[in-house]
């Protein structure tokens, strides 16, 4: 039996809820900056997310919920463009300290760290969101608490394909079998398991429905000694909210 080594967080949805609260409303300033009618309410947003990356969920706008836009220049241009103004507004949120981090999320993290279990991200958002989420939450010097923080382009394919934990894996030098995930989209989960890592979701409004088939356990979050979580589908825990021990039952038992 591998003993776990290393945890892995995806970042938006995971660590925080960037999607509702950060990136759709900063691409809708991207888009009020261009001067362009789009609006992404929740209610749209949430099938947006079928696609993972920024740049890939304009382009699955215009193909299936925007049909008519008409633009006489380079389309692709343009996504590069918004994709950019997007990420500006986004960093200014965090800055402001308009989003924090989902409950537990801070604890477990200072939790491994005290039990010498490595830390990294994967994620399809781009660097510099990475970037200014762990600054304005944990502060600058929690950017070197991860061995590695695999995002954005690094790899061709994103979510749902497994390159990115692939990625991940390679430069913190460690197998599969020594390293769990945590994740809260019905791609993310296909992406972690196709790396063959034992996965754990904490879901959000977003994905409650999604599916998470093969997922070690289903929690609605991470919970604190004041704020429980709830075990939705999968494995049990221990107590109230999740812990190290908890996290090394789960990985034996996966």
């Amino acid at each position: 039996m591998k003993q776990l080594k290393a945890v892995i967080f995806d970042v938006d949805g995971t660590m925080a809820e960037t999607e509702r609260d950060g990136h759709r409303v900063a691409f809708n300033s991207a888009f009020s900056d261009a001067g362009l009618d789009w609006n992404w309410d929740e209610e749209l947003y949430g099938k947006l997310l079928a696609v993972t990356g920024g740049k890939e969920r304009m382009r699955f706008f215009l193909s299936d919920f925007h049909t008519d836009f008409d633009y006489d220049g380079d389309i692709e241009e343009l996504i590069i463009s918004l994709h950019a103004k997007k990420t500006k507004h986004y960093v200014a949120l965090l800055e402001n300290n308009a989003i924090d981090l989902r409950p537990g999320v801070v604890r477990l993290i200072n939790e491994l760290r005290d039990q010498g279990v490595r830390l990294a991200i994967a994620t399809t958002t781009t660097p510099e969101n990475v970037t200014a989420l762990i600054s304005n939450t944990l502060g600058v010097e929690a950017l070197e608490w991860f061995d590695c923080i695999a995002a954005g382009d690094i790899v061709p394919a994103k979510k749902p394909a497994p390159d990115i934990f692939d990625y991940c894996l390679q430069q913190i030098g460690l197998s599969a079998e020594e390293c769990l995930v945590f994740e809260d989209s019905g791609n993310g989960v296909r992406s972690s398991l196709g790396a063959d890592i034992a996965t754990i979701v904490t879901l959000n409004n977003y994905t409650k429905n999604e599916d998470f088939t093969g997922a070690v356990t289903v929690l609605d979050q991470l919970g604190e000694p004041d704020n429980s979580c709830q075990v939705i589908a999968g494995e049990r825990i221990a107590g109230d909210y999740v812990t190290v021990d908890d996290l090394r039952q789960l990985h034996a038992s996966a």
